[in-house]
């Protein structure tokens, strides 16, 4: 099993990544600061939300296989019960890397989702946050970083 940390260079280093479950009303929505964070370290990002046409100024996608061009990896920030459904349309769509997020609480991991990942060759980190992580990481996250490993809300290998 690799650490997060080799997990989650592989991860960041793919170029076009979407995220799930933004918000059209984002005031600190965990997917909507990790959507802006790597916007902002110049990723091709990709917002999805079904309810939503655009967010954070930019076009929102219904689901994964609207993405023109498609995507290297997933960040899912939507509910556990939805992470499974996200999951098989990765797997269809031939994504190979997952990352369902989580800070507090259980975030957007469901084991299922994980398992279904695993077994069809998905590199799939779950817990944690991209914005932990070199290169999009910053002070605060480094800090809340070490408070979920120690926690367990972020994994130390996946």
């Amino acid at each position: 099993m690799p650490s997060v940390k080799a997990a989650a260079a592989a991860f960041l280093a793919n170029r076009r990544i979407a995220v799930t479950g933004v918000s059209r009303t984002p005031e600190n929505h965990g997917s909507n600061v990790v959507y802006k964070r790597l916007r902002d370290r110049g990723y091709a990002v990709f917002a999805v939300n079904p309810n939503a046409d655009r967010v954070e100024g930019d076009r929102c996608y219904a689901d994964l296989k609207s993405i023109d061009g498609g995507v290297d990896a997933v960040v899912i920030g939507t509910r556990p019960e939805t992470a499974e459904a996200t999951m098989r349309e990765c797997v269809d769509l031939g994504v190979k890397h997952v990352w369902m997020h989580r800070a507090f609480g259980a975030g957007s991991v469901s084991p299922a989702a994980t398992d279904f990942g695993r077994r069809h060759g998905v590199a799939v980190i779950d817990g944690g946050c991209p914005c932990m992580f070199e290169p999009t990481a910053d002070g605060g996250h480094k800090v809340m970083r070490l408070i979920g490993t120690i926690t367990g809300k972020v994994p130390r290998q996946v």
